[in-house]
Order: structure tokens, then C-alpha cells, then sequence
């Protein structure tokens, strides 16, 4: 399939779904503009080979009705300022305004159409819809990773009216072929740490990863259902009792399939769920009955950087504690600075998942690892083996 590089857009409208969903204050302001910044380089592309732009995006969740707080018009000029140029904005997505401004678009000009989620035939996937997005270009361009899990009006039903012209923008080239990396690599041992809350919304990806990976070290809450799987007492910490069995499957696939599996051995715990309570740590599979467990211990920390500090590649999804807390946020903090070491002798790190993405940007970490991914939800996705609807349909497009 050709890239995005390899087509000639002089002369042509180019209708680009790009993922803008950023966090904003209540006065409108951008608190984190990372997706946008991620998408520059597929829009200048467009425009440096002479091609008009059509961008379109959601922002937040307003469920099909129209809401200031949703519209895009709020990002109108920070995005004029990243392409350095004016961008047109048209009060709607689909209709005359949109149309005849689309129509109008010259060479090297940028209209932004308002949210796409004020109309709910968008997330039903509705494929009138699709057909009245599609009149506005000739040409569809998906650069929105993000939401390439959902199968949606514009990231999955709209490639269908653009058979043979349309491709993948270069953000979710570089997505793909990031993660694939990891999932494919031939450079080995490829070690996979997985965090995070519960087993449950894991378990397809930890089950997955055992056929992908050489050694899997596993933290956060889901470790306290392992440890009680494996004949421990946790005390109060987070567990998961219907997943005693998926946490057993995992184990016994594991030894099957020759993959190391390294669990925690030591715990920090606190009597309550607070930054503020007091910090005692003991050996996981004996927390006092009276005690949560709110991050791995040292004894876990010095385990897990022999193993990561000997790979080639690392894929990191999920945090090692609740690291929103200072108090406990030593293990997912140290984890990372162990992946950045890693990366520095050489080895290929990858972050996805936005509690991981977050604690990398909040710990100065993510400037030392190879790839961050923009992802959350349609990473967790692509690493449970799934095929991903907006991935899919541009393949089918061109097929």
C-alpha cells in the first residue's frame, strides 16, 4: 500500500481525520496539546505538496448535541499558529457552510469543521452520514490512532467512498509500525511491563503478549491478584476474586510458551487509600489484614532492573503503584527510569496506555524513551491481537 509521501496532492482536497480530543480548562484553554502536535506533520505534509486541507475531529463527549464546551472553534487559533497560517472554520461538519468553504478551499488553505460528535450518526457509525463528510474532499487521509478501535462515520465508514485514494497519515504510520515493532521484533529478549488496576481489563493483552514477548513483569493492583492466586494474603489491597482463575491462565501459559514471568515481592502499603497514610512495606504474599497495597517495594524495583536493564525492547503499559500520590509513586517513577536507562545502552522502548503516558511526562522520563504512543485505548486493542475498524477500512480501500 502506498504512504502517505508517495501521493501527489497539487490541486487536491484533502479531508483529514486527525484526533484533537485535548484536554481544555473551563476557559477554553489547551492544558495538554500533544494529539495536535502529533498531526503537524501529516497537515504541512499535505500543504507543502500544494494540497488543500479539510480537517475534522472530535472533542470530548457531547453525545450528539451541540455544546460550547465541545467546539472545536476553541483550538482555532493555536492550530493556526502551529501550521503558520490562517484556518477557516466551518459552524458545522456536514451541510452548505461546510460544502461550499470546502469548495472554495485554495492550494496551500486549511478549513476546520466543527465536531463531529454533535451528530450522533457519527459514533453510530451511520453511513449517510460518511457519504455527506466525503463530498467536502477527493481525497481521505486517517491520522488518528487514537481513535482507530472505534468503528465510526469518519474513522472506519468513510473509506468506502474513497476507494484507491486514501491512505494513512504519517502519525498512524508511525503508530503502527511502532507497536509492530515490539510485537514482530527480532531483536531479543523483548521484556513487557503491564500495570494498571485489574487483571480484568489486562487479560486479553497479558494472554496475547505471552506468544510476543521473552520476559513479562507484571505490577500495579492487577499483582495482588496474582499474589492471592499464588497462595498469598493482601489484606485490603485491590483484588479481584472472579479473576483468580485468568491470573492462574496467565501463570500456566507462561510456563508453557517458556516466558519469564516476574510478579512483585515486596509491597507498600498504608492503612488507608491516602497519600498521607503511613508507609510500611512487607513481602507481598503477607500484608497485615489491617493494610492496602499501594506500590511495589525495593526488593520488587531491584528484580525487575536486572530484567530490564538486559532488553533489546521494551513495551511499557500501565503504572507500577498509584503514582498520583507521592507517597507511592516510587516504584512507577524508578520503573521508568529504568526503561530510559535501557534506552540510552541501546534498547527500543515503547509507552502506551495514558496512565503510563501520564506518568512519563509527570516523572521528565518521556524525552529518554523511543516511542510514546498517542493511542490509549486503540493501543490496549492493537496489543490484545485485535484488528482495529479504522485501520482496517483504508486497507480495505485500497485493496
Amino acid at each position: 500500500m502506498k504512504k502517505l509521501k508517495e501521493y501527489n496532492f497539487k490541486g487536491k482536497k484533502v479531508l483529514v481525520r486527525v484526533d484533537f480530543n485535548v484536554p481544555l480548562d473551563d476557559n477554553g484553554k489547551i492544558l495538554d496539546d500533544s494529539r495536535i502536535i502529533g498531526a503537524i506533520p501529516t497537515l504541512k505534509a499535505i500543504l507543502d505538496a500544494n494540497g488543500s486541507l479539510i480537517v475534522m475531529s472530535h472533542l470530548g463527549r457531547p453525545k450528539g448535541e451541540r455544546h460550547k464546551k465541545f467546539s472545536l472553534n476553541q483550538i482555532l487559533d493555536h492550530l493556526s499558529n502551529l501550521l503558520q497560517r490562517p484556518v477557516n472554520f466551518a459552524n458545522d461538519c456536514i451541510g452548505g457552510e461546510a460544502e461550499e468553504k470546502a469548495k472554495n478551499l485554495k492550494a496551500g488553505e486549511v478549513l476546520l469543521l466543527e465536531n463531529l460528535r454533535f451528530h450522533k450518526e457519527e459514533t453510530n457509525g451511520d453511513v449517510d452520514f460518511s457519504k455527506k463528510l466525503a463530498v467536502l474532499g477527493d481525497f481521505y487521509v486517517n491520522d488518528a490512532f487514537g481513535t482507530a478501535h472505534r468503528a465510526h462515520a469518519s474513522t472506519a465508514v468513510i473509506a468506502k467512498s474513497f476507494q484507491n485514494n486514501c491512505c494513512f497519515g504519517l502519525l498512524m504510520e508511525s503508530e503502527i509500525t511502532n507497536v509492530e515493532k515490539v510485537l514482530n521484533s527480532t531483536d531479543k529478549p523483548v521484556t513487557a511491563v503491564v500495570g494498571g488496576a485489574k487483571v480484568s481489563s489486562k487479560i486479553d493483552i497479558l494472554l496475547h503478549l505471552l506468544d510476543k514477548v521473552d520476559n513479562l513483569i507484571i505490577g500495579g493492583g492487577m499483582a495482588y491478584t496474582f499474589a492471592v492466586a499464588t497462595g498469598g494474603s493482601v489484606g485490603k489491597s485491590l483484588v479481584e476474586s472472579d479473576k483468580l482463575e485468568s491470573a492462574k491462565e496467565v501463570l500456566n501459559n507462561a510456563i508453557k510458551k517458556g516466558v519469564n514471568i516476574y510478579l512483585p515481592i515486596d509491597s507498600a502499603n498504608a492503612l488507608e487509600f491516602s497519600n498521607d497514610s503511613a508507609k510500611e512495606t512487607s513481602d507481598i504474599m503477607n500484608i497485615a489484614d489491617e493494610q492496602m497495597g499501594l506500590d511495589i517495594g525495593p526488593k520488587s524495583l531491584d528484580l525487575f532492573k536486572n530484567v530490564l536493564l538486559k532488553s533489546k525492547v521494551i513495551l511499557w503499559n500501565g503504572p507500577m503503584g498509584v503514582f498520583e500520590f507521592d507517597n507511592f509513586n516510587i516504584g512507577t517513577k524508578t520503573v521508568g527510569q529504568y526503561i530510559v536507562d535501557a534506552t540510552a545502552k541501546g534498547c527500543f522502548s515503547l509507552v502506551g496506555g495514558g496512565d503510563s503516558v501520564s506518568a512519563a511526562k509527570q516523572f521528565n522520563l518521556a524525552e529518554g524513551m523511543s516511542y510514546i504512543s498517542t493511542g490509549g485505548g486503540a493501543m490496549l486493542e492493537y496489543l490484545e491481537g485485535k484488528t482495529l475498524p479504522g485501520i482496517r477500512a483504508i486497507l480495505d480501500a485500497n485493496s
